[in-house]
């Protein structure tokens, strides 16, 4: 996402549910990871707020407070059907998850066939790389590299990425790729764009090439209301995850 989804449109959550539909069990395992952040609570309520009662198996993996809920890191990171990660701080995001190991196995999970998603930092750290304003001024940042082309977010809210972004492609700092709007996400299916969708009327992406051309992207507009396929999560579990959350 270039921007959108719970954190940055609680009220909307078309995007949100959106990935709920590329998932096949009956009761997916989610995990969101707020690290880009610094792992606030304010994001660990509305991930919950957004996922609990949709049946779902909702979980927060905070790399800051593993000394106060140790877990086994491989096991928790593997047997997840989708993870998302919240926006931030992309370099220090992917700092310290090397030192935890986490980037090895957000790679394992992948391969495996686990939903990767998220939004700004979160969406442009499964790119070869984007545009971060980590230290303040947009400057060109290398990620993940599962998808070999490149994402500048934020299109339409942060305008300032998009020069550096072309310039970048341009020079061959970073590879072609996409520009998104906040409110768009772009769905990859074996590295490959298949789809475009927004939670808002008039947002869009763009593709850019290093020779300067720009090519808007056909998006399609999500209904804010929930996918009436979803199965909702019946009350004692809801009672029971909730209780379960406040002891640990």
């Amino acid at each position: 996402m270039g921007g959108g989804g719970f954190t940055m449109e609680p009220d909307n959550p078309a995007l949100d549910h959106f990935l709920l539909t590329l998932l096949e069990p009956r009761e997916p395992r989610l995990l969101f990871l707020p690290t880009a952040s610094g792992d606030p609570r304010e994001q660990l309520h509305r991930f919950h707020a957004c996922y609990d009662g949709t049946g779902c198996t909702t979980t927060v993996l905070s790399l800051f407070r593993l000394n106060e809920h140790a877990v086994d890191l491989e096991e928790l990171v593997l047997s997840q059907d989708l993870v998302y990660v919240g926006g931030g701080s992309i370099r220090n995001m992917l700092a310290i998850w090397r030192e935890h190991g986490l980037d090895r196995l957000l790679r394992e999970a992948y391969a495996q066939g686990t939903v990767l998603a998220g939004l700004s930092a979160g969406a442009m750290c499964w790119f070869t790389g984007g545009v971060t304003k980590s230290g303040g001024a947009p400057a060109p940042v290398r990620g993940l590299g599962l998808l070999p082309d490149s994402l500048s977010v934020h299109r339409d809210g942060e305008p300032d990425r998009l020069p550096v972004y072309r310039e970048a492609v341009r020079t061959g700092e970073l590879p072609p790729g996409w520009a998104a709007d906040d409110g768009v996400g772009l769905l990859f299916e074996d590295e490959r764009l298949v789809r475009a969708v927004s939670s808002r009327h008039g947002v869009g992406a763009a593709r850019i090439e290093a020779d300067g051309t720009e090519t808007e992207l056909e998006v399609t507009e999500l209904p804010r209301e929930r996918d009436p396929h979803l199965r909702p999560v019946p009350h004692d579990i809801a009672e029971f995850r909730a209780l379960r959350r406040a002891r640990g």
